[in-house]
């Protein structure tokens, strides 16, 4: 009976993790909620949820000794799984800890002035977007409204009006018609 429990608790790790991306340290957001939402769904929560039980004595009950050894598999399983979806060379950058709260606040600490730097960086890219021939129209259009949407999940919301004016103000003069349409 263990061994099923075994290949069916693997087979559900397996199915659920091939959902999560790797921290590739753009995508910081996305990669966060989809830790969360596995380890939830698997009922691995549990350490980062509830303050870590004190340490078993000779007088701990048989209740609390179930209660460390769940909060412990759940930690171990928790870590496992989180580094094993984060790029080689972040994994690097991060103090390791033993203790999978610890790790996500490590996690958390290095990616939050990364994400003001990665919004900086997209705001700058979106201002100063200039359409070249070199590929459609509509490709340009399509990744500056990208650009707005990644902007939203770091609270930067660029309403529709300005962004069709980013949009206008972005293409050559060959298309001003456009503009003066737009403009009346």
């Amino acid at each position: 009976m263990f061994l099923v429990i075994a290949v069916i608790s693997t087979s559900v790790l397996s199915n659920e993790s091939s959902r999560i991306p790797f921290l590739n340290g753009d995508n910081f957001s996305d990669w966060k909620d989809k830790i969360f939402l596995t380890l939830v769904y698997m009922d691995l929560d549990l350490a980062l949820r509830v303050d870590e039980p004190p340490e078993l004595t000779a007088e701990s009950s048989a209740v609390e000794k179930s209660a460390y050894d769940k909060g412990e598999r759940a930690n171990y399983l928790s870590l496992m799984l989180i580094k094993s979806h984060i790029s080689q060379s972040i994994r690097g950058s991060i103090s390791p800890s033993d203790k999978v709260k610890n790790y996500m606040r490590a996690i958390e600490e290095q990616f939050l002035s990364s994400d003001k730097a990665l919004a900086s960086t997209l705001m700058n890219k979106l201002l100063g977007m200039k359409h070249n021939n070199s590929r459609s129209v509509r490709e340009h259009i399509t990744e500056m409204r990208d650009i707005a949407a990644r902007l939203k999940s770091f609270k930067i919301e660029i309403s529709e009006s300005f962004l069709v004016n980013f949009i206008l103000n972005s293409l050559l003069v060959e298309y001003g018609a456009f503009q003066i349409s737009y403009n009346t």
